[in-house]
Protein backbone atom coordinates (compact mmCIF):
# COMPACT_ATOMS: atom_id res chain seq x y z
CA UNK A 1 0.00 0.00 0.00
CA UNK A 2 1.10 3.79 -0.30
CA UNK A 3 -0.39 4.68 2.55
CA UNK A 4 0.93 3.98 5.42
CA UNK A 5 -1.22 2.92 8.58
CA UNK A 6 0.10 4.33 11.69
CA UNK A 7 -0.62 4.21 15.52
CA UNK A 8 -2.19 7.31 16.50
CA UNK A 9 -2.38 7.64 20.01
CA UNK A 10 -4.18 5.62 23.01
CA UNK A 11 -8.14 5.39 24.06
CA UNK A 12 -10.22 4.08 26.04
CA UNK A 13 -9.21 0.95 26.66
CA UNK A 14 -8.01 0.94 22.99
CA UNK A 15 -5.75 2.70 20.83
CA UNK A 16 -6.93 4.92 18.53
CA UNK A 17 -6.12 3.23 14.86
CA UNK A 18 -5.41 6.18 12.61
CA UNK A 19 -4.44 5.93 8.81
CA UNK A 20 -2.45 8.43 6.52
CA UNK A 21 -4.84 8.83 3.23
CA UNK A 22 -3.50 9.00 0.12
CA UNK A 23 -3.25 11.97 -2.49
CA UNK A 24 -6.41 14.27 -3.64
CA UNK A 25 -8.05 12.55 -6.10
CA UNK A 26 -9.69 15.07 -8.78
CA UNK A 27 -12.57 16.86 -8.22
CA UNK A 28 -15.89 15.90 -10.06
CA UNK A 29 -18.60 18.31 -10.85
CA UNK A 30 -21.22 18.54 -7.61
CA UNK A 31 -24.02 16.32 -8.13
CA UNK A 32 -27.64 17.85 -9.23
CA UNK A 33 -29.73 18.70 -6.21
CA UNK A 34 -32.28 15.85 -5.50
CA UNK A 35 -36.47 16.99 -5.84
CA UNK A 36 -37.41 17.97 -1.84
CA UNK A 37 -39.47 15.06 -2.20
CA UNK A 38 -37.12 12.50 -2.72
CA UNK A 39 -34.01 14.61 -0.02
CA UNK A 40 -37.60 14.20 2.68
CA UNK A 41 -37.57 10.63 1.98
CA UNK A 42 -34.05 10.02 1.89
CA UNK A 43 -33.58 11.62 5.08
CA UNK A 44 -36.32 9.85 6.63
CA UNK A 45 -34.52 6.39 5.54
CA UNK A 46 -31.22 7.44 6.96
CA UNK A 47 -32.70 8.51 10.25
CA UNK A 48 -34.53 4.93 10.78
CA UNK A 49 -31.24 3.22 9.78
CA UNK A 50 -29.01 5.04 11.86
CA UNK A 51 -31.89 4.88 14.96
CA UNK A 52 -31.18 1.31 14.34
CA UNK A 53 -27.33 1.31 14.84
CA UNK A 54 -27.80 3.18 17.83
CA UNK A 55 -29.50 1.61 19.24
CA UNK A 56 -27.75 -1.33 18.07
CA UNK A 57 -24.81 -0.24 21.00
CA UNK A 58 -27.04 -0.19 23.73
CA UNK A 59 -24.86 -3.62 25.02
CA UNK A 60 -22.31 -1.32 25.64
CA UNK A 61 -23.48 -0.10 29.00
CA UNK A 62 -25.40 -3.60 29.59
CA UNK A 63 -22.71 -6.44 28.97
CA UNK A 64 -19.59 -7.38 28.80
CA UNK A 65 -18.71 -7.99 25.06
CA UNK A 66 -15.60 -8.50 22.89
CA UNK A 67 -14.30 -5.75 19.93
CA UNK A 68 -12.34 -6.26 17.03
CA UNK A 69 -10.57 -3.07 14.91
CA UNK A 70 -8.84 -3.53 11.58
CA UNK A 71 -7.06 -1.15 9.34
CA UNK A 72 -5.66 -2.22 6.17
CA UNK A 73 -4.08 -5.32 7.55
CA UNK A 74 -1.18 -3.44 9.43
CA UNK A 75 -2.63 -2.00 12.64
CA UNK A 76 -5.57 -4.59 14.35
CA UNK A 77 -7.00 -4.79 18.13
CA UNK A 78 -8.42 -7.16 20.32
CA UNK A 79 -10.48 -6.42 23.54
CA UNK A 80 -12.74 -7.28 25.95
CA UNK A 81 -14.65 -5.35 27.96
CA UNK A 82 -17.17 -5.16 31.23
CA UNK A 83 -18.27 -1.64 31.64
CA UNK A 84 -20.51 -2.61 34.49
CA UNK A 85 -17.70 -4.28 36.31
CA UNK A 86 -15.08 -1.80 35.48
CA UNK A 87 -12.98 -4.32 33.69
CA UNK A 88 -11.10 -4.53 30.26
CA UNK A 89 -8.00 -5.77 28.13
CA UNK A 90 -7.26 -5.05 24.99
CA UNK A 91 -3.84 -5.84 22.82
CA UNK A 92 -3.14 -3.59 19.53
CA UNK A 93 -0.37 -5.12 17.33
CA UNK A 94 1.25 -2.94 14.33
CA UNK A 95 3.72 -3.16 12.46
CA UNK A 96 6.82 -1.72 14.57
CA UNK A 97 5.33 -3.96 17.58
CA UNK A 98 2.54 -4.61 20.46
CA UNK A 99 0.62 -2.69 23.61
CA UNK A 100 -1.00 -4.12 26.29
CA UNK A 101 -3.74 -2.32 28.18
CA UNK A 102 -5.70 -3.72 31.53
CA UNK A 103 -8.26 -1.68 33.11
CA UNK A 104 -9.52 -2.44 36.43
CA UNK A 105 -12.02 -0.05 38.53
CA UNK A 106 -10.00 3.69 38.09
CA UNK A 107 -6.38 2.15 37.38
CA UNK A 108 -4.99 1.96 33.84
CA UNK A 109 -1.92 0.13 33.33
CA UNK A 110 -0.26 -0.12 30.02
CA UNK A 111 3.04 -2.18 28.28
CA UNK A 112 4.58 -1.22 25.35
CA UNK A 113 7.81 -0.78 23.87
CA UNK A 114 7.19 1.16 20.59
CA UNK A 115 6.98 5.13 22.49
CA UNK A 116 10.39 6.82 22.98
CA UNK A 117 11.36 7.41 26.34
CA UNK A 118 9.48 4.69 27.62
CA UNK A 119 10.26 1.16 29.45
CA UNK A 120 9.13 -1.89 28.45
CA UNK A 121 8.09 -2.89 31.84
CA UNK A 122 4.29 -2.60 33.15
CA UNK A 123 3.43 1.16 34.03
CA UNK A 124 0.29 2.78 35.48
CA UNK A 125 -1.36 5.16 33.93
CA UNK A 126 -2.40 8.69 35.52
CA UNK A 127 -6.04 9.29 33.26
CA UNK A 128 -6.14 12.93 33.88
CA UNK A 129 -2.92 13.24 31.88
CA UNK A 130 -4.03 11.14 28.63
CA UNK A 131 -5.23 13.47 26.24
CA UNK A 132 -9.42 14.03 26.39
CA UNK A 133 -10.07 12.50 23.10
CA UNK A 134 -8.51 9.52 23.92
CA UNK A 135 -9.80 9.63 27.82
CA UNK A 136 -9.02 6.01 29.48
CA UNK A 137 -12.49 5.75 31.20
CA UNK A 138 -15.70 3.51 31.79
CA UNK A 139 -18.52 6.19 32.26
CA UNK A 140 -21.06 6.11 29.56
CA UNK A 141 -20.68 7.95 26.26
CA UNK A 142 -16.91 7.24 26.70
CA UNK A 143 -16.64 3.13 27.19
CA UNK A 144 -17.26 1.78 23.85
CA UNK A 145 -13.83 0.62 22.95
CA UNK A 146 -14.29 -0.12 18.97
CA UNK A 147 -15.41 3.45 18.63
CA UNK A 148 -18.83 3.01 16.85
CA UNK A 149 -20.82 6.18 17.85
CA UNK A 150 -18.02 8.01 16.40
CA UNK A 151 -18.69 6.25 13.21
CA UNK A 152 -22.71 6.45 13.51
CA UNK A 153 -22.03 10.13 14.15
CA UNK A 154 -20.24 10.65 10.76
CA UNK A 155 -22.98 8.90 8.34
CA UNK A 156 -24.67 10.80 5.23
CA UNK A 157 -27.30 8.06 4.34
CA UNK A 158 -28.35 5.07 4.66
CA UNK A 159 -30.54 2.28 4.18
CA UNK A 160 -31.89 -0.84 5.98
CA UNK A 161 -32.27 -4.39 4.60
CA UNK A 162 -33.41 -6.43 7.38
CA UNK A 163 -30.36 -6.88 10.35
CA UNK A 164 -28.09 -5.29 6.70
CA UNK A 165 -27.42 -1.59 6.79
CA UNK A 166 -25.32 0.01 4.44
CA UNK A 167 -24.97 3.45 2.98
CA UNK A 168 -21.80 5.99 3.05
CA UNK A 169 -20.14 7.91 5.66
CA UNK A 170 -17.86 10.86 5.49
CA UNK A 171 -14.84 9.77 6.53
CA UNK A 172 -13.39 13.72 7.24
CA UNK A 173 -16.32 13.90 10.57
CA UNK A 174 -14.75 10.63 12.17
CA UNK A 175 -13.41 12.58 15.25
CA UNK A 176 -10.74 11.39 17.11
CA UNK A 177 -11.31 9.13 19.54
CA UNK A 178 -10.98 5.17 20.43
CA UNK A 179 -11.42 2.74 17.53
CA UNK A 180 -11.03 3.96 13.79
CA UNK A 181 -9.75 7.22 12.70
CA UNK A 182 -8.23 8.87 9.43
CA UNK A 183 -5.56 10.97 9.32
CA UNK A 184 -5.40 13.32 5.73
CA UNK A 185 -2.99 13.21 3.50
CA UNK A 186 -0.31 15.50 2.23
CA UNK A 187 -0.79 19.48 2.70
CA UNK A 188 -4.25 18.18 5.34
CA UNK A 189 -6.23 17.37 2.53
CA UNK A 190 -8.93 14.05 2.24
CA UNK A 191 -9.45 12.40 -1.09
CA UNK A 192 -12.94 13.84 -2.46
CA UNK A 193 -14.02 10.45 -2.24
CA UNK A 194 -13.87 10.26 1.99
CA UNK A 195 -16.55 12.69 2.25
CA UNK A 196 -18.77 9.75 0.72
CA UNK A 197 -17.13 6.56 1.72
CA UNK A 198 -19.07 3.61 1.50
CA UNK A 199 -20.02 1.18 4.75
CA UNK A 200 -21.78 -1.84 5.14
CA UNK A 201 -23.07 -2.56 8.72
CA UNK A 202 -24.78 -5.67 10.13
CA UNK A 203 -27.02 -6.49 13.26
CA UNK A 204 -27.16 -10.10 14.79
CA UNK A 205 -30.41 -11.49 15.76
CA UNK A 206 -30.94 -9.61 19.20
CA UNK A 207 -30.74 -6.25 17.28
CA UNK A 208 -26.84 -5.59 18.05
CA UNK A 209 -24.21 -4.36 15.55
CA UNK A 210 -21.66 -6.99 15.27
CA UNK A 211 -19.92 -5.29 12.00
CA UNK A 212 -19.11 -1.99 10.77
CA UNK A 213 -17.06 -2.28 7.33
CA UNK A 214 -15.71 0.35 5.19
CA UNK A 215 -13.94 -1.33 2.19
CA UNK A 216 -10.95 0.29 0.84
CA UNK A 217 -11.93 3.03 -1.59
CA UNK A 218 -10.95 6.98 -2.59
CA UNK A 219 -7.67 7.12 -1.26
CA UNK A 220 -8.92 5.56 2.25
CA UNK A 221 -8.03 1.72 3.40
CA UNK A 222 -10.38 -0.79 4.49
CA UNK A 223 -11.21 -0.91 7.97
CA UNK A 224 -13.45 -2.86 10.02
CA UNK A 225 -15.04 -3.39 13.45
CA UNK A 226 -16.57 -6.07 14.71
CA UNK A 227 -18.22 -6.77 18.10
CA UNK A 228 -18.91 -10.74 19.67
CA UNK A 229 -18.32 -12.75 22.55
CA UNK A 230 -21.09 -10.60 24.53
CA UNK A 231 -21.84 -11.76 28.32
CA UNK A 232 -18.78 -13.68 28.63
CA UNK A 233 -16.90 -12.95 31.95
CA UNK A 234 -13.96 -10.73 31.67
CA UNK A 235 -10.79 -11.40 33.93
CA UNK A 236 -8.24 -9.21 34.18
CA UNK A 237 -5.28 -9.64 36.90
CA UNK A 238 -3.32 -6.37 38.22
CA UNK A 239 0.18 -6.86 36.48
CA UNK A 240 2.86 -7.55 39.55
CA UNK A 241 5.76 -4.82 39.63
CA UNK A 242 3.84 -1.91 37.52
CA UNK A 243 5.48 1.63 37.95
CA UNK A 244 3.76 4.64 37.40
CA UNK A 245 4.51 6.08 33.70
CA UNK A 246 6.96 8.30 32.94
CA UNK A 247 6.48 12.12 31.95
CA UNK A 248 7.86 11.04 28.66
CA UNK A 249 4.78 8.76 27.75
CA UNK A 250 2.02 11.70 28.24
CA UNK A 251 3.10 13.77 24.78
CA UNK A 252 3.23 11.45 22.92
CA UNK A 253 -0.26 9.85 23.23
CA UNK A 254 -2.83 11.24 20.89
CA UNK A 255 -3.05 11.99 17.43
CA UNK A 256 0.53 13.47 17.12
CA UNK A 257 2.28 10.44 19.05
CA UNK A 258 2.96 7.10 18.30
CA UNK A 259 3.64 7.56 14.51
Amino acid sequence: MTRRATLAGISAGLLLLGCSVGAPTEKQPAPRSAPVSAASADATTTAEAVGLLRAGTAFVNQTSYRSDVDIASQITSLSHTDNVHKRSTARVSAPAGVIDIRMIDDDVYMKTGLFRGVGGGWMVLDPARVPSDFALSFAPGKNDFGGSGRLIDAIVTARSDGPEISGTIDATRVVAGNGISFRPGPGGVFPDGARRHAFRATLDTEGRLVSFLMPEASGLPNASLRYSDFGTTVTVVRPPGAVAAPDALYPQLGMGGGG
